[in-house]
């Protein structure tokens, strides 16, 4: 069955009540985003969990999927009603085909390529290099595909500088990838914690996918809970705590980290926007001597060794 698609542009003040308007007048979906994107105007937007964006799109444009029998016309004037406006927008009409969307979907998932060691592989995926460490990793419900920067940042500090071994904790875990791939690189214990149950749930699948037997890796929705779950924390301190999060969450949770990590332990972070950096380096350089280890695409990634005179 076909749709129609329809493409204009809007001013930031109106997209909450256009958006609105448009779904109870019966879209099927509603998109906003940068119509400057993929060009030299596109405008990046980030922000933090429960916190307000300080700006938005300077140009915005909204793309709306409508049944094939839908008035378009109506829709029009509703928009241009809505904006005070007293000529209907310019727009883009377009026929949207019936396809196969999972197939679409995964054609978007290529394998990822960390080192000439590591890949991260979808799993409808050929291994690329069958003697490498494939993670196999699909899309799912929790952060962590290998696609972002900040995971790249933090698979490429492991894979250097991880040793056979090391006791791991992944604090805010998502979909298990850091934890899985510390273990797939040698460590000896790693436990995986995370808030979201939807994230333990992903990683205890993308575990099993794995391979990985629960005699060596753990997930926690707290780090409390695992005595109760019989994980055991004894091996806790760890000698290397990685945390992809948001700069505000790891400036927060600075003590509780700094905490399960042994004296001498490295603690690696990111998700940390490079105008962020300094405020966050300052928070951990209390415990650690830490400096920003890698930067991609304006995120970075912070690493330091907890002093040996700074007990846990």
């Amino acid at each position: 069955m076909p749709w129609l698609s329809l493409t204009f542009g809007i001013g930031s003040d109106h997209i909450d009540w256009v958006s609105d308007r448009l779904l109870e007048q019966g879209a099927l979906s509603v998109d906003v985003h940068d119509a400057g994107e993929g060009t030299s105007k596109e405008q990046p937007l980030f922000g933090e969990p429960g916190m307000p964006l300080e700006q938005f799109w300077q140009q915005a444009e909204v793309t709306v999927l409508l049944e094939e029998n839908a008035n378009v016309d109506e829709i029009l004037r509703a928009i241009a009603e809505i904006t005070g406006s007293s000529v209907l927008p310019e727009y883009r009409l377009a026929r949207v085909m019936e396809q196969d969307w999972v197939r679409l979907t995964q054609a978007q998932f290529d394998p990822i390529r960390i080192s000439s060691r590591l890949w991260i592989v979808p799993s409808w995926h050929e291994l690329p290099d069958s003697s490498a460490i494939n993670l196999r990793l699909d899309p799912g419900l929790a952060f962590g595909t290998g696609s972002h920067p900040t995971t790249r940042l933090c698979l490429t500090w492991l894979d250097q500088f991880l040793h056979p071994g090391d006791s791991v904790l992944d604090y805010g875990c998502g979909s298990g990838i850091l934890a899985i791939a510390a273990l797939k690189l040698g460590a000896a214990r790693v436990t995986g914690v995370d808030i979201d149950p939807n994230a333990i749930t992903a990683s205890l699948d993308n575990a099993r996918n794995n391979f990985c037997g629960t005699d060596r890796l753990s997930f926690a929705t707290a780090l409390s809970s695992l005595d109760s779950e019989g994980s055991g924390t004894e091996w806790l301190p760890a000698t290397v705590v990685v945390a992809n999060i948001l700069a505000n969450p790891l400036i927060m949770l600075a003590p509780v980290l700094m905490k399960a990590l042994q004296p001498g332990g490295h603690i690696v972070l990111s998700g940390i926007l490079d105008t962020q950096a300094d405020e966050v380096l300052q928070v951990y350089s209390e415990w650690a001597d830490m400096h920003i280890a890698a930067r991609e695409q304006g995120w970075v990634l912070l690493a330091g060794q907890k002093s040996v005179d700074n007990k846990p």
